[in-house]
This record gives structure tokens, C-alpha cells and sequence, in this order.
């Protein structure tokens, strides 16, 4: 099962992975651990690939070394393969808090679209309050800053986490070389073709992050951007 969304939701700590218990192999990382009861049976092995793009999960049974199928297996449904998923889900979320930066740089962004734009939050969704526009002085908005969850933008994510994401619009030409679907995506909930989702996240490069959003407001207010 892929959960590569870690390395778009954080910033990893290469150094720190022996501390988990990976070891570096040819291919990249590989990590064992046992699950708890009651999947005593079963343990798991996260694996990275070296560029630190992927961190996939399978489970195997103990004794005879054979992979547990039903954990990939979206139409497995029972109680059993629950909890499986459950303690591996844990397992992902402790790695990342031992070997990733999580910080979110949303305040230090927002700072820059104030400082450097003159540009104060706007709430206009009263059901969404976590949803803020930022306008042009002609009153289009160029930045849409919100809430949502990882797997809205990668589908064939099986992360849950919720992570802060902004709307940006960009130049039609540009936009299939922008993103990378790491940490700039096709945009979510509005025009693929104008728009795009870049994450708000300890892995954004923050002054690209800060160069798409000038690109944003020039397109929108018409002025003219290198």
C-alpha cells in the first residue's frame, strides 16, 4: 500500500531513519516491525525508495513469510484487515513524527501575501470557515488558502491527513510543467486548465511557493510577470 504522501506533508530527516529501525539497502530503505495483538501473527516491511519519493507497506505473515493479500485489497472490508490497516497507519503516522519536520509554513505565508501584496483574509463560505480569499485591489481573488485532505489531490493516496493547501492561478502553457504532484498539484475543486493546489507543507520550497503566488496575482490583476 503507498503512503508516499509523507514526503509531501513533511520534511524527511534522513539521519534519523536508523533510529526507527531502517536499514539502507541497495534499493533504497527497509524497515521491519512486528504488529501488536491481536496481529501478533503478521509483521510489516516500509520500504523507501533513495530519492526519498515513495514509501510503500506490505504485510506478511510471520510464520510462513507469505504476503498478507487482503491488506492491498480496497474491497477487503473486515474487521481483521481493519485493524491491520489500523496498526500500520500508526506505524506511518509515529515515523513521521520521529524522523520528519511537520511544521506547516501557513502563518510565515500568509505574512508574505500581507506584507508584500497588501492582501487581508477574506471568509466568504460561512460552512467553511477554514476557507480564506485573497484579492487584487480589482476585487478577483488570486490565492484560495484551505483545508482538505491529502487523497483529495492524489487519489491513489491511502492518507487520511488533512493538510493546508493554496489555489494559485498560473499560465495554461506552464501548468503541466509545474506540477510534480509532490507539492504542486492540478488544482482541486476548480479549473485544471487556470489553476493549481500547491501544499503548504515543511516540504514546499517556500520561495517557489511565494514566486507561484506573484505569478497568481499578476495573471489575475493583468499585469505582466518574467
Amino acid at each position: 500500500m503507498d503512503y508516499s504522501s509523507i514526503f509531501s506533508s513533511a520534511l524527511a530527516s534522513e539521519n534519523s531513519f536508523p533510529k526507527f529501525g531502517f536499514k539502507k539497502e541497495k534499493n533504497g530503505f527497509v524497515c521491519k516491525k512486528n504488529l501488536n495483538p491481536p496481529c501478533q501473527d503478521f509483521y510489516v516491511l516500509l520500504k523507501i525508495n533513495p530519492s526519498l519519493e515513495n514509501l510503500s507497506a506490505e504485510v506478511f505473515d510471520s510464520e510462513t513469510d507469505e504476503k498478507y493479500a487482503l491488506f492491498e485489497m480496497p474491497s477487503a472490508n473486515g474487521s481483521f484487515v481493519a485493524k491491520i490497516r489500523g496498526q500500520v497507519k500508526e506505524l506511518v503516522k509515529e515515523f513521521q513524527k520521529t524522523c520528519f519536520k511537520t511544521s506547516s509554513p501557513k502563518e510565515k505565508y500568509l505574512e508574505f501575501i500581507k506584507e508584500t501584496l497588501a492582501a487581508e483574509a477574506d471568509f466568504p463560505w460561512e460552512d467553511s470557515p477554514d476557507y480564506s480569499v485573497y484579492r487584487c485591489p480589482s476585487g478577483k481573488w488570486f490565492a484560495l488558502v484551505m483545508k482538505i485532505k491529502f487523497r483529495q489531490l492524489l487519489p491513489s493516496s491511502a492518507s487520511e491527513e488533512e493538510v493546508w493547501v493554496v489555489n494559485l492561478k498560473a499560465a495554461p502553457e506552464k501548468i503541466k510543467d509545474l506540477t510534480n504532484k509532490k507539492s504542486v498539484f492540478p488544482a482541486w475543486h476548480m479549473n485544471k486548465k487556470h489553476w493549481i493546489t500547491v501544499l503548504l507543507t515543511a516540504a514546499t520550497d517556500f520561495k517557489n511557493l511565494c514566486d507561484l503566488t506573484l505569478q497568481s496575482y499578476n495573471l489575475v490583476s493583468g499585469k505582466k510577470s518574467s
